[in-house]
């Protein structure tokens, strides 16, 4: 057992406050990480003010860690103490299902055990990043290869960045494909740099034509305010796929009816409300379709990881101490960040 300085959310109603636990024993498959960095997402607010009424208090967010190995168990040989890794939005999982055994522990049929706040079906509670160290099983640990200089901001990449990668990977985004990314937040100038990466031409949507350069910059081919039908209408039936990352309630049709035929739109924002039901003719008159993706299994994270790292892909961050996180809060809520926070745990 080691005794951790952490900050945590006591109840819903209150800021997250500095906070002292206990991290267990080493055991024989763990790798125990000294935490650098941690970034800050919006699951990490939802959590800790209950808004999707699963918390477990008290809550320690985070789950886009970057650390130094500092120990490993007698039968890990997959990581050395010194080494850089990252931790994402899964500890554990059953290991035995269908999905745990096709490498998507995401999905898993007795509930994966999130980094923080506990398994998803309900168990004993999990302690997450915003905290000096962690220790984990060493199957849902990750190599990071990026320089050291760049790794406050490839944290966000352990949910950001796989939350993006795999629906985009998943429905062939690649050269010859116009894809539509809406929003450009955390999640959106992820899926931008990604889908610019694989090749694909970039539409970005967003109502702020403040955003219009930041997108250009970031990899975008094209920007529409999605807001102004005449521009909307020009992408009618145009569109191969569309990633849509926001995550507040808001019309789903005018995004369908950018599809071609037989085309999709995948949603990774996930709003404490739900969205507007889609016009069910949108999507039987074109065989459109509308789903959903959550990040992705820990083989998958691990390829993400090392293709941001061959094209140089990180997130864009404002590196923030511990004390500053409730102030961040209110910030994001705002979208007063481009586009992620990172805590720097040494100030902690």
């Amino acid at each position: 057992m080691s005794t951790v300085k952490s900050y945590a959310a006591l109840d819903q109603h209150s800021p997250l406050v500095p906070f002292t636990f206990e991290r267990r024993a080493l055991n024989p498959d763990d790798v125990q990480i000294d935490i650098l960095y941690c970034g800050v997402c919006h699951s990490d607010l939802h959590t800790a003010r209950n808004e999707w009424y699963n918390t477990l208090y008290p809550s320690v967010p985070g789950h886009e860690i970057v650390g130094k190995v500092t120990a490993v168990g007698n039968e890990v040989s997959q990581f050395k103490v010194g080494d850089i890794a990252g931790v994402g939005c899964m500890v554990d999982s059953c290991g035995h299902c269908n999905p745990c055994e096709e490498g998507e522990e995401q999905f898993c049929e007795n509930g994966f055990t999130g980094t923080y706040n506990g398994p998803l079906f309900g168990g004993e509670n999990t302690f997450g990043g915003y905290s000096q160290r962690i220790i984990v099983k060493s199957d849902f640990v990750l190599h990071v290869s990026h320089s050291e200089s760049q790794l406050a901001a490839v944290a966000p990449l352990l949910c950001a960045g796989i939350t993006t990668y795999s629906p985009l990977k998943r429905w062939g985004t690649g050269p010859g494909k116009k894809v539509g990314i809406v929003g450009l937040g955390g999640l959106g100038h992820m899926a931008v740099k990604i889908a610019h990466a694989m090749g694909a031409e970039v539409v970005l949507f967003t109502t702020s034509q403040s955003k219009v350069a930041d997108a250009k910059r970031l990899g975008a081919d094209e920007v529409c305010i999605s807001t102004d039908p005449d521009q909307m209408a020009a992408y009618a039936s145009k569109l191969d796929f569309i990633l849509n990352t926001v995550a507040a309630p808001h019309s789903l049709d005018p995004f369908l009816n950018l599809l071609k035929t037989g085309c999709t739109m995948t949603m990774v924002g996930a709003p404490a409300e739900p969205h507007p039901s889609p016009n069910v003719f949108g999507l039987i008159l074109k065989r459109r379709s509308l789903a959903g993706s959550l990040i992705g299994g820990i083989k998958e994270t691990q390829e993400m990881l090392d293709f941001c790292a061959k094209h140089d892909i990180v997130s864009d961050i404002e590196i923030i101490p511990m004390n500053y996180i409730n102030k961040a809060y209110e910030r994001m809520l705002k979208s007063d960040v481009k586009y992620r926070f990172v805590l720097d745990l040494s100030t902690i």
